[in-house]
């Protein structure tokens, strides 16, 4: 999958940039190559973006009396795929009891600053996630790399996956990783489209990246 880049041409696109590489580097000290734990902590926050986006999104159109473009829809979607992801990797990596106080600790964390920063600039907080998910990506090749290396073993994939990205009866953890990556270029380009749209620039160049097909239930 090719990378793709959003160049920061502001300070409010230099600052989310930083932002996010401090938090990768701060990722990378801390989990060093355990991809499957460091993704059950990491999607736990990067659950939070999409479901502040759309509630603040929704109050915003009801005090307006406009419509929201769907982007609501859109930004509802982002968090339950997000969610998803985590049950996944929970399924996969059992987080320990100290991953489980960390997760606590950086969700309150990180939900309390990204609900500041969406009312104070709705177009740095998108242009945060987009940089988010680009380190997403990169992470996740890695953790290809890892499985492709012999490094992780590549388990079968577990029953949540199987359904909700309607995967075969012998699916593998590596396709699972390749669904899940698929899904954070999604989000980085739609991401990046949405800060750009609220700046007034023109759109990302080229489409989003394709969304694979997701089940319609949740399987409990």
């Amino acid at each position: 999958m090719a990378a793709r880049h959003h160049a920061p041409t502001a300070f409010s696109d230099r600052l989310a940039l930083g932002f996010t590489k401090l938090l990768r580097w701060a990722a990378d000290t801390f989990f060093a190559k355990r991809y499957g734990h460091r993704a059950i902590v990491l999607e736990t926050v990067a659950a939070v973006p999409g479901m502040v986006g759309a509630s603040l999104t929704h109050l915003r159109c009801l005090r307006r009396m406009v419509d929201d473009q769907g982007w609501i829809r859109t930004l509802m979607e982002e968090a339950e795929n997000e969610r998803m992801h985590l049950m996944t990797f929970v399924a996969i990596a059992k987080p320990t009891a100290f991953e489980r106080w960390t997760i606590l600790l950086a969700q309150w964390l990180f939900y309390l600053g990204f609900f500041v920063l969406y009312l104070l600039s709705p177009r740095t907080a998108h242009r945060v996630v987009g940089y988010f998910e680009e380190e997403a990506v990169l992470s996740y090749t890695l953790y290809l790399e890892e499985i492709d290396a012999g490094r992780t073993p590549n388990v079968p994939a577990p029953a949540i996956a199987l359904h909700y990205w309607q995967m075969p009866a012998d699916a593998r953890l590596r396709d699972v990783v390749l669904l899940v990556r698929a899904d954070e270029a999604h989000h980085r380009d739609i991401n990046h489209g949405f800060a750009s749209q609220l700046a007034g620039m023109p759109g990302e160049s080229g489409p989003p990246a394709p969304y694979p097909p997701h089940a319609d239930t949740v399987l409990h």
